[in-house]
Parts: structure tokens; C-alpha cells; sequence
């Protein structure tokens, strides 16, 4: 009576279990491999999963009568009524709930290690230090995202179903599997082949997180950091372009080079007083005067980490890569971080004024070097967002920096058209990481632009994360990945409307540059578009600035300015050109 009772109930809970089994997986698989285009979606998948994972946990339990199991049960299920019932929980959230979930259920396999046979506590033992682990990873990264959430959460859930299905579905054992995967084996052991499975899978679980754990700790061991030489100092002049501080600079500066990285004075784009870093580097044999090359860097971040001078490649962080040719020369090179990178503040950011302040002020701030002489004649050269600075610097220079007469102005890739350039990461892969430079940035600085009204509230977070990390960082992996898998949906206004998009038409570069103008583009260029760039150089021209436009076959964003670009030559010969006074060419009849 007793054993007729109890078969019906087993033939319903194995393929009960079975199916819950399959369902973790699949919930486990989504979360690490779809990229998801919406953030909610991430929230209701882990909370779907959590309370699969509680029902199947709870049905396990009901077999082995387990305190310990159905405590173990009724977490997952309050983990996945918590996740569902805050649909705005950021990213960070979802992390500390599943993270201390983790924890728990690692704790409770380690509670029953004492149980079963001795490989049965073995991958007792494996698997509750992995669950731990995975629960540690995700309290313990300080800059969670969405792809640390869903590998971390999903990998554990597929793990989790794996073994539910393999135990359910194993022949000659009626008994369904608990959270811990420890059975009665007083009555029931079994077989060889399985254990040896169980505890494989176990130490593969084991092997996932602690692979993901120094993944992570290298990660955050590269993080970039500012050191005293950037803070302020007690007593700041007012006037602009006023050096404040200097020292030697050695980090990959070649031996026939002297550098020295330098704090100076500068006004941001409203004309209040900031702060400005900037590495200066001269031939190490020279005598008189140096012409001076005045550079721009393009993208590096918005974080005051971002600075090119912290970061392990100072210059080429920024895309310079043609230093030999300056110091072959017998140029000086000025190569300001821009006010905010490095020093406290906003960075400018696309922001027009502010950039070409940092670029002029760092020219006249390195005359007061006492090591190196610096001529007048200045040429600024910049590249992507320094092709943007460079474009304004042109603009603002008579009136604000009458003193650093511009012999030329080359603009590289410039990000001429904000407003175009932010509508082309719609369709940029890593459009958001950019996007979220600018968002940040424009934030930042201007009162009427909100980070808040433009990204989803489970995305605020991500978000601010993405912004906090320097492209020259290891950190920027979990960036790019973050990026490829949520795309643009992290944010949930358009970028390309509201007070962003009248922020950002402010700042287009289409006042007068007096001086001789080159624009430079790559023809395989997706980030800066070959055909905006040409409307840009075309409208400049209407507008009566003379220019030279040249584009380069086969060259993308980056490409452009490498050591083995046409343009090198080029650029070195045109600027030559331009310190010895040589006629520029006009190239507006050609447009």
C-alpha cells in the first residue's frame, strides 16, 4: 500500500523536474548569448529564472524533506518576487539580489557536504565554492554591467538545469534531485558514470568562476589613476595659460626626446577659470627656438582617469603615433588632456570653446618651461574629437589667444557635425559608449541636459559605468561587450531630439579659421561618415573659408592618422610649408 502510494508521485516528478531542468538552461542561455535591446528584459529574464529555479529547487525538496532545501527554495522564489516586483531595478540591483542569492545557495551546498557518499561531497564541495564565487564576483565588481549580470546569473542557471535534467532523467534512480545534489544514499547510490558526471560538472562550475574572477581582477589591476600632480594648487592665478606645475616625463618617450607633462590655467566654455594638463616633448638635442605642434587627442574617455598623460600610452592613446617624424623635424610637441581629464571638472567633451581653450592655453603655459625654448608659429594638428578641438581652436584663437598666432590648422577625421556624429551611433557597434561620453559630458556642463530624462532607469547605471571607463583601459572589454549587447537601447529618448540636440548644433564648428585650413579624411571611415565630412568641407567653403580637403582610399577612423598612412607625409610637408609661410591651395572650387 505504502509502495503503490508513492510511484504515482515519482512518475510525475521526474519529468516535472526534467522540464524545469531544460527551462533553467534555456533561460541560463538566453541571458548569456541574445543581445538584449532592452534592459527590462535582462530584469524579467532573471527574475523568470529565479523562480524557476525556486519551483524546481521546492519540488526537490519535497522528496528529501530538507530544511535546508526548502530554505534554499523559498530564496530563489523571494529573489524572483523581488526582481519582478521592482521593474526599474537598475542593473546594480539585480546584481546585489542575485549576487547574495549566489551566495546562499553556495553556502547551502557547503552545509551538506558532511552528507552522502565521498564524491558526492566532493561536487558538493566544488559547487558550493562556485556559487559563492559567482555571487562574490557580482557584489565585488565595482562597476557591474549587464554583461557581467547576465554571464554571471545565466551561466549559473544553465549549470543548475544541466545537473536538474542529467539527475532527473537518470535511469534506475527514482529520487528527484535537491539544490545541493545530495542524495540519501543509504537507499539509493548512483551510478558510477553519473557521479563521475556530477562531479565534473561541479569543477567545471568551479573553473567558470574562478576563470571569470582573475578575468575580473585584471580588469580592474590596469584601472588608470590620477596622482597629486593634478590636484589644484592653494594659491591659482586667474589669467589663463599660466603654468602651474611641471616635471620630467619619461613613459614611452623615445631616448633622442626630453618630455615633461605640465598643470596649467584655463577657462572652460563659459569662460570660467579651470584647470588643464598637458605633455610637452622636444628633441633632446636642439638649439633656438622650436616650432611648436599644438595636438589634439582624439577620444579617450570623459573620466578624469581618461587623461592621456596617465595612461599607459600617453600619446598613442590618443592616435598619435608619429612622434619620430616631430622630433626629425625639430618641432616641439604640445599635446594638451584638455581641461577635465586629469584635472577635477567637467571634460569638454564636443564642447567647442572649452576644447580650444585647453589646446591654446597648454601652448602658452609650455613657453614658461625653463628646459626648452618655443617659437610663436604654432600649428595645431588634431584627430576625431581633436579634430573637433582643432576646427575650434581655429575659431577661437584671434580673440582669445591673440598671443599664439596658428600657422595652420589640420583637422583629421574631425568630428565636424556633432549633431550627425551622434546620429550615426544608431548604427555604430560601441555606439553607446560614445554616446554615453557625450551624454555625460553635455550632462555635465550644460543645466538643461539630464542623463536622467534621456536613459532608461534600469540603464542609469550601465550607463554612468560606461562613461567611467577609459577607451586606453583593459576595463573598456567589458565596455565594448556591454555595447555589442545592448546596443543603443540603454537609451530611452532619442539623443538626436530635446536639449541635447540643441546643445550639440551649438557646437559645430562653422565660425572662421584664420588660417590656413586642411581637413583630412579616411574614405573607409564609419564613424566620422565620408559623405558628411564632404558636405561639412563643402558648406565651410559657401561660407567663404578657403580650405584644402583630401580624402585617403582604404583609411578608416583610426587608420588615417597611423605611422604608414599617405597622410603622414603629407601632413609633415604641408606643415612644413606653412611655417615657412608658403601660399596654401584652395581646394573650395573642387567641392
Amino acid at each position: 500500500m505504502h509502495t503503490n502510494s508513492i510511484v504515482p508521485r515519482r512518475a510525475w516528478v521526474r519529468p516535472l523536474t526534467a522540464l524545469f531542468g531544460v527551462g533553467c538552461v534555456a533561460l541560463g542561455a538566453t541571458l548569456i548569448f541574445r543581445p538584449f535591446r532592452s534592459l527590462s528584459v535582462l530584469v524579467l529574464l532573471v527574475g523568470i529564472a529565479a523562480i524557476v529555479t525556486a519551483i524546481a529547487a521546492g519540488t526537490a525538496a519535497r522528496r528529501t524533506r530538507s530544511k535546508l532545501d526548502h530554505a534554499v527554495a523559498m530564496g530563489w522564489l523571494i529573489v524572483g518576487i523581488v526582481v519582478l516586483a521592482w521593474p526599474d531595478l537598475t542593473v546594480r540591483g539585480v546584481a546585489l539580489v542575485v549576487g547574495i542569492g549566489m551566495v546562499a545557495n553556495g553556502a547551502s551546498e557547503l552545509l551538506g557536504v558532511t552528507r552522502g557518499s565521498p564524491d558526492m561531497r566532493l561536487a558538493s564541495l566544488l559547487r558550493g565554492v562556485a556559487h559563492v564565487a559567482f555571487g562574490l564576483l557580482a557584489l565585488a565588481w565595482p562597476d557591474v554591467t549587464l554583461l557581467v549580470v547576465a554571464v554571471v546569473f545565466g551561466a549559473r542557471t544553465v549549470l543548475f538545469g544541466i545537473a536538474l535534467t542529467v539527475v532527473a532523467l537518470r535511469r534506475g534512480d527514482e529520487t528527484a534531485p535537491t539544490t545541493s545534489a545530495v542524495e540519501d544514499h543509504t537507499r539509493h547510490r548512483p551510478p558510477a558514470l553519473a557521479r563521475t558526471k556530477n562531479v565534473v560538472t561541479s569543477a567545471v562550475a568551479l573553473l567558470v568562476a574562478v576563470t571569470l574572477g582573475g578575468i575580473s581582477a585584471q580588469l580592474n589591476e590596469g584601472e588608470p589613476a590620477v596622482d597629486d600632480f593634478y590636484d589644484a594648487p592653494n594659491d591659482i592665478p586667474t589669467a589663463p595659460g599660466v603654468l602651474l606645475r611641471s616635471e620630467r616625463f619619461t613613459r614611452t618617450i623615445p631616448d633622442d626626446a626630453d618630455a615633461w607633462r605640465i598643470l596649467y590655467t584655463t577657462t572652460d566654455d563659459d569662460g570660467d577659470a579651470a584647470l588643464a594638463s598637458a605633455i610637452v616633448v622636444a628633441p633632446a638635442v636642439r638649439s633656438g627656438a622650436l616650432p611648436v605642434i599644438a595636438w589634439s587627442h582624439g577620444t579617450t574617455g570623459v573620466d578624469r582617469t581618461c587623461a592621456p598623460s596617465v595612461l599607459a600610452e600617453p600619446l598613442g592613446s590618443g592616435a598619435f603615433f608619429v612622434l619620430d617624424e616631430v622630433m626629425t623635424e625639430g618641432w616641439a610637441l604640445v599635446a594638451t588632456d584638455y581641461a577635465g581629464l586629469g584635472t577635477a571638472g567637467p571634460h569638454p567633451y564636443l564642447i567647442g570653446e572649452g576644447e580650444g581653450h585647453s589646446v591654446l592655453d597648454a601652448v602658452r603655459a609650455a613657453r614658461s618651461l625653463r628646459d626648452v625654448s618655443l617659437a610663436d608659429e604654432t600649428v595645431v594638428w588634431g584627430h576625431s574629437q581633436g579634430g573637433h578641438a582643432a576646427l575650434w581652436t581655429g575659431q577661437v584663437a584671434s580673440s582669445y589667444a591673440p598671443d599664439v598666432p596658428l600657422a595652420g590648422v589640420a583637422a583629421l577625421a574631425p568630428a565636424s557635425d556633432p549633431p550627425g556624429l551622434v546620429g550615426n551611433l544608431y548604427d555604430t557597434p560601441g555606439g553607446s559608449i560614445f554616446a554615453s561620453y557625450v551624454l555625460t559630458a553635455y550632462a555635465a556642463t550644460y543645466a538643461d541636459v539630464d542623463l536622467n530624462d534621456y536613459v532608461a532607469p534600469t540603464a542609469r547605471v550601465t550607463v554612468r559605468e560606461l562613461a567611467q571607463r577609459c577607451l586606453g583601459e583593459p576595463a573598456v572589454l567589458a565596455s565594448v561587450l556591454t555595447s555589442l549587447a545592448t546596443d543603443m537601447s540603454v537609451f530611452d529618448a532619442d539623443l538626436r531630439k530635446g536639449p541635447l540636440a540643441e546643445r550639440l548644433k551649438q557646437n559645430r564648428p562653422v565660425g572662421p579659421v584664420d588660417a590656413p585650413l586642411l581637413i583630412a579624411q579616411g574614405e573607409s571611415d564609419v564613424l566620422v561618415v565620408p559623405d558628411v565630412q564632404a558636405e561639412y568641407a563643402g558648406a565651410r567653403c559657401d561660407s567663404g573659408q578657403p580650405l584644402e580637403y583630401r580624402t585617403y582610399r582604404g583609411r578608416d577612423h583610426v587608420g588615417l592618422v597611423a605611422a604608414d598612412s599617405q597622410l603622414i607625409p603629407e601632413l609633415v610637408a604641408w606643415t612644413r610649408d606653412r611655417l615657412s609661410s608658403t601660399n596654401p591651395q584652395d581646394d573650395c572650387g573642387k567641392l
